[in-house]
């Protein structure tokens, strides 16, 4: 462990919380050591750590109290390595369920935990500052995880994913890890926004009297974004000619002002980003394969709210979070609404989602929200569902019956972020029925 990575230690035993902290520190590790739960939570909100130990039994809340409170805070959570020396199969199994990382019993062995931190660091890279705040799910995460190092290098990054996803916030983070102090310029334009003539002045900017209208010299968005970020979004919209002009800058870092016989150096970091299958586009002609090559040497794809769903309640109370924040005005989900948004596929993705909040909040004047004020419509998406898969009469009654049940306790689990006792309650089971069900319909818990 020779990088300096930081662990929060949540410990009340004296002799047990020294002795870790001591040796953490001997092997190279940054440790934190909180000697109960709500000065820890209150740490994990604004400090970011590569992983926690945590003692269950601590003097005021439980440590698996500690684990799903930060997680209803929608705080981005690290690793999390349980520790008690009242250990259970059941507990451990429970909080493995739940997004623990490792369940060791005490009298600990050091070494045992010392190899298992070392299996986490092994491919990540120490955390600075706060969480980046992309998501909690394991393909956000494990783009998290790239970032760091993508922002140590100033090579060309090209982003990829559906309108909406969030490539302009990864964008972002990969800056904010370049500049922690917010020292260097960060530069985003619309190529699909602009025709050619126009993304031709406000990339490389002109000289007075370049054409009508051109008052005064202006400087363009690379000039702007010099020792910074310039982040090019649908670059696949851009034109041929446009391809060009944009493949003799990043050759010859250097640009030409529209009208200007001058060329200008810069030095950016440059950041594209397309919902386009750009290596098709070069197929059939309409992208560059040079300029191709040129910004594609790493690739950062965004996958689609839909097929990272435990994103979109963390997603949902970040919104409603920061809205409360702007506009005084505190409201939360009901878990009906809750499982409408799980439900609801997001075309649109994260915007979409962003929006359908922001809108249910400027039209209702209420502290509780409901499926109907998000859709503005009587009946959910899972009605909908439902009501598509009654009329669908090609199956047995046995399989549709099935297939409802499946969907109703996948939405219950992961409105519980996969808490089985807590789901079980809530349906008014046993965890062991809960546990038949989900074996019975081939429910699986995410890894």
């Amino acid at each position: 462990m020779t990088q300096n990575f930081g662990i929060c230690l949540i410990e009340d035993d004296e002799i047990v919380g020294e002795a870790l902290s001591d040796r953490f520190m001997l092997e190279g590790l940054r440790c934190d050591w909180f000697k109960d739960g709500s000065s820890a939570i209150a740490a994990l909100r604004q400090q970011r750590y590569d992983a926690v130990v945590c003692d269950i039994q601590l003097p005021d809340i439980d440590g698996e109290t500690v684990f799903a409170t930060l997680k209803d805070m929608a705080v981005d959570l690290p690793p999390f390595i349980f520790t008690t020396a009242y250990g259970s199969i059941d507990r451990a199994v429970n909080l493995l369920k739940q997004g623990a990382c490792d369940f060791l019993t005490k009298p600990l062995d050091v070494r045992v935990l010392l190899e298992r931190l070392d299996k986490l660091f092994e491919h990540g890279q120490p955390a600075v500052g706060p969480g980046l705040g992309l998501g909690v799910s394991l393909s956000m995460r494990h783009i998290e995880s790239l970032l760091p190092r993508l922002a140590a290098r100033s090579g060309s990054i090209l982003i990829t994913g559906e309108s909406g996803v969030g490539k302009e916030e990864v964008s972002r983070a990969i800056h904010r890890l370049a500049d922690p102090e917010s020292q260097q310029p960060f530069v985003a334009v619309n190529c699909g926004a602009l025709t050619e003539t126009l993304l031709e002045a406000e990339l490389f900017g002109y000289v007075k009297g370049a054409y009508t209208g051109a008052s005064r010299d202006k400087k363009g968005c690379f000039e702007l974004a010099h020792g910074g970020t310039l982040f090019l979004d649908e670059i696949g919209e851009m034109s041929p000619g446009m391809q060009v002009k944009l493949l003799r800058v990043l050759q010859d870092k250097e640009i030409m002002r529209v009208g200007g016989d001058a060329p200008i150096h810069v030095d950016i970091r440059l950041i594209c980003a397309t919902h386009q299958d750009l290596k098709h586009l070069v197929e059939v002609g309409r992208f560059r394969e040079d300029l191709y090559y040129r910004v594609h040497v790493v690739h950062v794809h965004v996958p689609p709210l839909r097929e990272r769903r435990d994103d979109i309640l963390w997603l949902a109370r970040k919104f409603l979070a920061q809205n409360e924040a702007t506009h005084h005005e505190s409201c939360t989900l009901t878990s009906e609404a809750e499982w409408a948004l799980l439900d609801y596929p997001w075309p649109g993705n994260v915007r979409e989602l962003k929006h359908c909040l922001e809108r249910a909040c400027i039209l209702h004047d209420t502290t509780q929200m409901t499926p109907q004020m998000l859709f503005g419509q009587a009946e959910t998406q899972t009605d909908t569902a439902v009501a598509a898969a009654v009329l669908d009469n090609s199956g047995s009654l046995g399989d549709y019956l099935n297939q409802c049940e499946r969907k109703y306790l996948e939405n219950r689990l992961i409105a519980n972020a996969w808490r089985i006792g807590e789901t079980a309650t809530s349906l008014g089971i046993g965890r062991k029925s809960l546990w038949e069900k989900m074996k019975k319909l081939e429910i699986e818990p995410p890894r």
